[in-house]
């Protein structure tokens, strides 16, 4: 039977490529692919990556092919995004520890979540988590997402995520020891030579955060512990790292080699590359 795959997206923009470059491979593969978002709001690509002219300010140079730019918007001009799943349709909230019925809420919570979550590793061989500087806003610290990783994290289940999504793994927790679920695994992740000194912008607001909010690369240098690792491979053109269940991507250049690792990892058994 076809592999069924959750690919999840900012409701604040996107990176082309590192959506682009997975879906193609999964949809060669013959997979199929759902898309969900924070609330079920249509994800949009950010424009410097449909934009071919565009210099990426710390590399000095565009990072954005004509092909790749072309392949971009064609796929906004389609309805394929349309109708994402809401991720917050999808799981309960946790109750604040404040609430006057907390451990009631507490208990519906946990049964609720476990349900939902077997619904969907029962449903899904596997879940991307796309990069770009919007996860930053509204997939990073979200539980609801942090609950899915865990939850397919439980269940065996292929993780990928690429760029600055790759937080979201580094934040994705168990409850009671709060140690990350990378703590000793390999991962890697925007390095922070690649941060902006200004420009970090996102869709659906003028703010502009001028550098990241957190350098990744320390993020998740902490969160693999003394027995894990970050590989930024800085000055290789790729950097893509396997240590089951995980495959991350560093950035949009390794958009391409992240799905065909994670087809490899689907039907080949790969539980190590790159390390």
């Amino acid at each position: 039977m076809s592999k069924r795959i959750l690919v999840i997206l900012s409701e604040h923009g996107y990176w082309g490529e590192e959506l682009i470059g997975p879906l193609e491979t999964f949809d060669q593969a013959g997979y199929q692919v759902d898309f969900a978002t924070p609330t079920g709001k249509r994800a949009h690509a950010l424009p410097p990556s449909m934009d071919p002219e565009y210099i990426d300010p710390p590399l000095g140079k565009s990072v954005t092919s004509q092909e790749v730019a072309d392949k971009v918007k064609a796929l906004e001009a389609t309805t394929r995004l349309d109708n994402p799943l809401s991720i917050a349709e999808m799981l309960p909230e946790r109750p604040y520890y404040a609430s006057p019925n907390f451990l009631r809420e507490m208990e519906a919570y946990y049964k609720a979540r476990d349900a939902r979550v077997e619904e969907l590793t029962d449903t899904y061989d596997a879940v991307l988590i796309v990069g770009g500087s919007g996860p930053i806003v509204d997939l990073a610290n979200n539980e609801r997402v942090h609950d899915i990783i865990l939850g397919f994290h439980g269940s065996s289940k292929p993780i990928g995520a690429e760029c600055y999504g790759v937080a979201c793994l580094a934040f994705a927790r168990d409850w009671e020891n709060r140690k990350s679920i990378i703590w000793g695994k390999r991962v890697t992740g925007h390095c922070k030579e690649y941060d902006y000194k200004d420009g970090t912008g996102f869709l659906g607001t003028d703010f502009n955060m001028g550098p990241p909010p957190y350098p990744l690369e320390y993020i998740l240098r902490d969160a693999t512990g003394p027995d894990g690792a970050y590989i930024g491979n800085f000055g290789k053109e790729t950097s893509v790292i396997v240590d089951f269940p995980f495959i991350t991507g560093r950035s949009t250049p390794d958009s391409y080699l992240t799905g065909q690792k994670m087809v490899e990892v689907l039907e080949k058994g790969l539980t190590r590359f790159g390390w």
